[in-house]
Order: structure tokens, then C-alpha cells, then sequence
């Protein structure tokens, strides 16, 4: 009897399938999109692009073909699919379908049924923006210098506006993404146009989320940075519970952060903290605001700020020494210039003298009859303005949160402190995600902006599926009072997923084909991913313990 054998890679897309499965990606897609007649289903086309972006191969999208060659298709989005099938075509087309039905809708309606279906309770909602910069030319469209982000059947315009990649010779489009309590879940996200500023796109996209909850849902207490912090934005939200930083640039805060000394607050029990409570009624909202000092970044700011203040010297000396050369034609001309010269230079103060000098008109030897002129000069004394530095120093290290949420029992003081510090680690540790460039970071060759709407969307959904099957995994390890072992070989009970995929290399689904039978079972399954796979539960448990046979 003869046999043949071959290998399909498995590795971690078993994790990425199961969990797209648990949620019911490709039947939540398809029930909103009315049928297309397509072989390749926009949910299915969309779960290839999933696996594709989590795969970290580095593969723009349109290399999904090459992707799926070596991989189980029919097992990882559905029976009757190829690798072909997986075309740039295909996939460009689902891309419109999923424009049409409004990304913003679609993904938001996905993401309530992901975090009912894990049983996660949304009590913070992190807010922000980030600004994806694209290659290419781009048509700016006909739209308004600022889009409106509520018109879903808009499409946003690639353009240059203020980059946050620090690429502002390239066009861009922005993401907007709220996250979940402490996790990079993203709960909620829409394309805005590149050159849409955040004071103006976070209340919109903030208004936008809470108007999509239901009369049973439990309206989270919103976070977001100083861009949300406006008198009209916080009489808008007047109804709704939220935390925000306070710019810096409002007389109150400056005069706050600038007349209240470290001795006047309390420690925090995180290390190196320290905070002052007051009151405010900014924008006629009564609120609370709570001053932080931060030792370490107080420290490195007045590192900083004596390098200026040198550098500030260096330049002034020259500066000096230039101007003590020039010959002024009269007194007034000298002080006027040195009215100028002291404007320029903060952190010092300047003493300048204006001193005369006589000289003969005409250059040789001078006669009882030679003309004589009169010659000023400027003699500068240069010292540091203590006065000055002190009150710059004052604020460094400082900033305030503020928030609506009055009762300290319903947010007490350290919570709100680590709140607003978890702003790091949940959406813009989301927006790292997204950029990196193992990712989906080379798939933007798309020229459509409609298009890269939904590709982005996909992009959102990737994180989504990545991080639950974190945030669950990581919540099992510790209900379990079980571990895992880290890149160090170190148990573990806080891995990140991406340690887990590559735990997960070298599983391969065997092929063998006899007269008889044809047989298909998982290899190189060890202890460690039967394990994980049991804690992540069905259906990523039955991909790396399955075994088929068909005669």
C-alpha cells in the first residue's frame, strides 16, 4: 500500500482562527452585509486578513496567496477554500463591501458581542488618536478642511495635517480608538481625515460611542488626554462621567502648577509620586482636579532644562562678544540694541553699559586741525537669572488630571491617579501594536481612501482578537494558579501573546494519503501549548488536538 505525505504550517493561527471562531467573526461580518454571490465571504475575507496580519510575517496584504500556500485553509476560515481563492482582488472587493456598510457601526457591533461572549465589563473607556502616514499621491478630495466623523458614508481624506509619526512631508489619515479598562481591547474606532486635529475629532468619536450604547449598558467613565479638556466639550459631556489632563496653557492650571510646592503634597503609594487635591469649576463644571508630581520625570525635566540654559549661555556669549564689537554711530542707537539683546535670552539677565571713545576722522597722523568723532560701544555683564530659572523650574515635573466624577468612594484619589497612568497601557500600547512593522504597517499600497477605511478597521479587529486571547489567557493563568514559562525561561503569569505565538512555531497539521484512508493530524504539540490551548478553551483547544480521517 502506498503513502504520501505532506505538512501544512499551523503554529499559532490555531489560537488566532479559535478565537475569531469564539466570537463568531465571519457570521457577524456576513449577517450585516447582504449576500454578495462571492465564493470567498467578506467575513471569510476578512479573517484571512486577520490571520494574515497576525501571522508577523511582514507580508502586505496582497501577498495573502503566498501567505495561505503552506497553511490549512479550509480549517482556518472554511471548507471548499483555496490559497488562491485569497487574491488581491477578492480581498480589495471585500474591502468595499465592508466600507458600505459603515466600519464604525460594523466594528463597534462586533466588539459588544467579543465582550459579551468573554464576559468583560467595560467600567473605563480610553480615548485617542493616532496618525497612520501612507506613501503615494492622494487626491485631497472635496470635503471641508475638517471632516466630520460622523457621516460614515464619507470617505476621509489622505492629507497632510500635524504628524505624530514626525513625517509631516508625507499625507496621512488618522485612527481614532477607544480601549477597554487596562487592556488594548478596542471597543470602538473610526477613520478620520489626516488633517483633522484631536480637539476636534475626540469629542466627536467620544459623543459618537456613547450614543451607540444601549439603555442597559453601563456607561463607563471616558479617559482621554488634554485634547478632550474644552469648555464646550465638558458642557457637552456635562451627563457623562470622564477623566482628563488639563492643558497646561490655562491661567488656573499655570497658576497651580506653578505656586504649589512639593512640601504642600501628599506621597502616593505608587513610588515616586506625590499629589495635591483641589477643586475647580472650569467651563461651569464643578470637578475635581488632582496635581501630580512625578519625581523621576521632575528630575529629567531639570536635567533638561539646565542643558537649555547653557545652551542658552554658549549662544549668548558669542552673541555677546559679537556685539561689544560693534561701532554704534550714537547712544540711542546703543541702548536700542540692547533692549533687543536682553529680549532674547530668558534664563539670563545682562547688564549692559554704553561707553564712548574718541577717534580721528581721518586715518594717519593727526594734526592740531584733525576732526575727531565720537565712537560707543556696548560692555555687556552676563549673569544667570535665578528668579527666572526657579519659576521655570517650579512646574517641571508636574501635571493635573481632571474629572467630573466628585464622590472619592466612586474614584478614589490613587485609583484615578493609576487611571489616568493606564492610558499607556491600554490604547496607545494598541496604537504600538498596530504600527508595527511585522504587522499591518506595509499593507497601506491601497490608493482608494475608502479602502484604507476599512483596512483599518481590519487592522482594529486584529487587536481585538489579539488582545482578548491575551486578556483571557492571562485571567485563566491567575483563576488557575497556573504559570507559564517567559522568554527567560521564568514562569509567568502575565505573557504577552505575541510569546505565546512564537512558543507555538514548529506545529504542523500531517497529511497522510494511503489507498484507503486520508489522515490529518496535529505534530510537534507539547505539554506547554496543550496546556495554554485548555486554558484559552474550545474551539483553540480542538485545532491543536485534532486528528481526521477520511476514507
Amino acid at each position: 500500500m502506498s503513502s504520501t505525505y505532506l505538512t501544512q504550517d499551523l503554529h499559532h493561527l490555531g489560537i488566532i482562527a479559535g478565537v475569531c471562531k469564539k466570537i463568531n467573526l465571519i457570521g457577524q461580518i456576513d449577517a450585516r452585509i447582504t449576500d454578495t454571490g462571492r465564493k470567498v465571504s467578506v467575513g471569510q475575507a476578512v479573517q484571512a486578513m486577520v490571520l494574515n496580519g497576525l501571522g508577523f510575517t511582514g507580508r502586505a496584504t496582497y501577498l495573502t496567496p503566498e501567505f495561505y500556500e503552506s497553511k490549512p485553509v479550509d480549517l482556518l476560515i472554511g471548507e471548499g477554500l483555496e490559497a488562491g481563492d485569497l487574491n488581491s482582488d477578492s480581498l480589495g472587493k471585500a474591502l468595499d463591501y465592508l466600507h458600505e456598510a459603515g466600519i464604525t457601526e460594523l466594528f463597534a457591533a462586533i466588539s459588544v458581542h467579543a465582550l459579551r461572549t468573554y464576559g468583560i465589563d467595560v467600567r473605563f473607556a480610553h480615548l485617542d488618536t493616532t496618525a497612520f502616514s501612507l506613501q503615494g499621491e492622494y487626491e485631497d478630495g472635496q470635503h471641508g478642511a475638517q471632516d466630520n466623523v460622523r457621516d460614515e458614508a464619507q470617505v476621509i481624506r489622505v492629507t497632510y495635517g500635524h504628524s505624530k509619526d514626525h513625517r509631516p512631508d508625507l499625507k496621512q489619515a488618522i485612527l481614532g480608538m477607544i480601549c477597554a479598562n487596562r487592556t488594548s481591547i478596542p471597543i470602538y474606532l473610526g477613520a478620520i481625515s489626516g488633517n483633522t486635529s484631536d480637539k476636534t475629532s475626540l469629542p466627536e468619536i467620544a459623543s459618537l460611542y456613547l450614543d451607540q450604547l444601549s439603555a442597559e449598558d453601563e456607561t463607563p467613565i471616558l479617559v482621554a488626554d488634554s485634547a478632550l479638556y474644552t469648555a464646550n466639550t465638558l458642557a457637552q459631556h456635562s451627563d457623562n462621567q470622564w477623566v482628563s489632563r488639563v492643558p497646561a496653557t490655562i491661567n488656573e492650571a499655570k497658576d497651580l502648577l506653578a505656586n504649589t510646592d512639593q512640601e504642600a503634597m501628599r506621597p502616593s503609594q505608587r513610588k515616586g509620586y506625590f499629589f495635591y487635591e483641589t477643586t475647580s469649576s472650569y467651563g461651569d463644571v464643578a470637578q475635581r482636579w488632582l496635581l501630580v508630581l512625578c519625581e523621576p520625570r521632575r528630575k529629567a525635566a531639570l536635567a533638561g532644562l539646565e542643558k537649555r540654559i547653557q545652551r542658552e549661555r554658549t549662544t549668548l556669549d558669542k552673541a555677546a562678544n559679537k556685539l561689544q564689537r560693534h561701532v554704534f554711530s550714537c547712544a540711542q542707537d546703543a541702548q536700542k540694541a540692547l533692549q533687543r539683546f536682553n529680549k532674547t535670552y530668558p534664563f539670563h539677565t545682562i547688564i549692559g553699559q554704553v561707553t564712548a571713545s574718541q577717534r580721528y576722522a581721518q586715518p594717519g597722523r593727526p594734526t592740531e586741525n584733525s576732526a575727531t568723532v565720537t565712537d560707543w560701544h556696548l560692555r555687556l555683564t552676563i549673569t544667570r537669572d535665578d528668579q527666572a530659572i526657579a519659576q521655570a523650574q517650579k512646574p517641571l515635573g508636574k501635571y493635573i488630571i481632571a474629572t467630573n466624577v466628585r464622590d472619592e468612594q466612586t474614584l478614589p484619589t490613587e485609583e484615578l491617579l493609576t487611571l489616568y497612568k493606564d492610558q499607556n497601557c491600554s490604547v496607545e500600547r494598541g496604537f504600538r501594536f498596530l504600527k508595527d512593522p511585522m504587522f499591518f504597517a506595509h499593507s497601506f499600497f491601497l490608493k482608494k481612501p475608502s479602502r484604507i477605511m476599512a483596512l483599518l478597521m481590519v487592522m482594529g479587529l486584529s487587536l481585538l482578537i489579539y488582545a482578548l486571547a491575551e486578556h483571557h489567557l492571562r485571567q485563566q493563568l491567575l483563576q488557575n494558579n497556573q504559570t507559564i514559562p517567559d522568554q527567560k525561561g521564568k514562569p509567568t503569569q502575565q505573557p504577552t501573546m505575541r510569546r505565546v505565538f512564537q512558543m507555538f512555531e514548529g506545529i504542523h497539521i500531517l497529511i497522510i494519503h494511503t489507498d484507503t484512508f486520508r489522515q490529518r493530524l496535529v505534530t510537534n504539540v507539547k505539554e506547554v501549548h496543550l496546556q495554554i490551548a485548555a486554558l484559552l478553551g474550545e474551539p483553540i483547544l480542538k485545532f491543536y488536538t485534532f486528528d481526521e480521517m477520511t476514507l
